[in-house]
């Protein structure tokens, strides 16, 4: 096996690369709909469709990264997107979006090759802080969200679309020539996997808690630009600003989370999070201006940051032995997490005028995550109890 140092760079790298596709089309929604007529509800969908692959293929993905390496993942995974990133350049329809988006999703799916691959390379008690840094990845996000429109605005967005190939082309070549050909590979089947784990609760628990943290991540990620743009009259280079601000402090803070994680109790982690976070929804739901949305909307950052960090420090902890498919589970429990709030907030705008409503859901089912984890907690003080009273009889 080669330096993990250089495993932890280069998969950190790649996934920057994969968010920043990942997001591409959200990012120019406002160039695109400036070429391409689009409905309120035809820009909702195309913003969330990359979520819906970029989820689901996160469950094969994380498998067959422990059962074939990293190495061999990465270089799928990009040569793949050569593909929806060069049809989505020459767009012409609604439908061309949809498809391009769709098939792009792969690039957020490669977030389970990392998290399955990097902890065989580190002792357990790193594992939340190494899983932090490689999460840093996100930050690929806040790149294209802030950059992608300053290069459209020069070239145009099917210009700036394309100098994608380029940034793919030259990571099929990092990972071909530093990728580590005898990474430890797993060989049980998928099938046995999911069997030893599908009805243990904690493993449903932990999809429950990522959902809201990285959903929470995704949602506004995707959600934000268009929203700034249309409900505060922002421009598009300033939506961009403040939607990478958004990203980078979830992104820099998810380090800090599985490092808390490592050294504290990690669900004594969760309940500050899930409890900053419900009231956190509270002030968006009736933010009246610009300034107190976005107080709310920065301290959703926060805590989702420091959330998505300590979750993952729990995975590897409780299922080492399933750690590919259940990192594939979770992880894809995020990424749906980050396809519904769109489509809701567009939906309950609609009905109402307003998005209050669909935020006071976020609180709401922020609170719920809250008062699990406490129990979560509680429960394993008193297993810790029992089992210290039989160990001194």
């Amino acid at each position: 096996m080669q330096k993990p140092s250089v495993q932890l760079g280069l998969q950190t790298s790649s996934l920057i690369t994969g968010f920043m596709i990942w997001v591409l089309i959200s990012s120019l929604m406002v160039h695109i709909r400036a070429d391409i007529t689009l409905t309120e509800s035809q820009v909702s969908l195309i913003t969330a469709i990359p979520v819906i692959l970029g989820s689901l293929l996160r469950i094969p993905i994380g498998f067959y990264a422990d059962r074939f390496g990293s190495r061999t993942l990465f270089i799928a995974s990009f040569i793949i997107i050569l593909f929806p990133v060069f049809y989505i350049s020459v767009a012409n329809s609604f439908i061309d979006l949809l498809i391009g988006g769709l098939i792009l999703g792969v690039s957020g799916a490669v977030f389970s090759i990392g998290v399955t691959s990097l902890p065989k390379y580190y002792p357990k008690e790193k594992h939340g802080f190494i899983n932090g840094i490689y999460g840093v990845g996100n930050i690929g996000t806040a790149i294209t969200t802030f950059g992608a429109p300053i290069i459209a605005e020069a070239i145009g967005w099917r210009g700036a679309v394309r100098l994608y190939l380029l940034l793919i082309l030259i990571f099929i070549g990092l990972n071909l020539i530093l990728g580590d050909r005898k990474e430890k590979k797993v060989k049980v089947s998928m099938g046995d996997q999911i069997k030893g784990v599908y009805r243990n609760s904690t493993l449903w628990a932990l999809s429950l808690f990522y959902f809201i943290t990285f959903g929470a991540f995704v949602a506004f990620t995707m959600f934000l630009p268009n929203f700034l743009v249309n409900h505060f009259n922002l421009d598009s280079v300033d939506a961009g600003i403040r939607t990478a601000v958004f990203i980078v402090i979830a992104t820099a803070l998810r380090p800090v989370g599985g490092w808390l994680g490592d050294k504290f109790n990690s669900f004594i982690i969760l309940i500050f999070t899930f409890g900053s976070v419900t009231l956190s929804a509270i002030i968006l739901a009736f933010s009246p201006n610009i300034t107190w949305f976005t107080i709310g909307a920065l301290c959703v950052g926060v805590f989702v940051g420091i959330g998505n960090g300590t979750v993952f420090k729990l995975v590897p902890l409780y299922f080492s032995r399933q750690a590919g498919v259940v990192n594939g589970i979770v992880s894809a429990m995020g990424g749906l997490g980050g396809f519904f709030p769109p489509l809701v907030l567009t939906f309950v705008h609609n009905i109402t005028g307003q998005y209050s409503i669909a935020f006071m859901a976020l609180s709401e089912i922020a609170l719920a995550c809250l008062i699990i984890v406490v129990w979560m907690y509680f429960q394993e003080k008193e297993t810790n109890r029992k089992q210290m009273t039989s160990q001194s009889a």
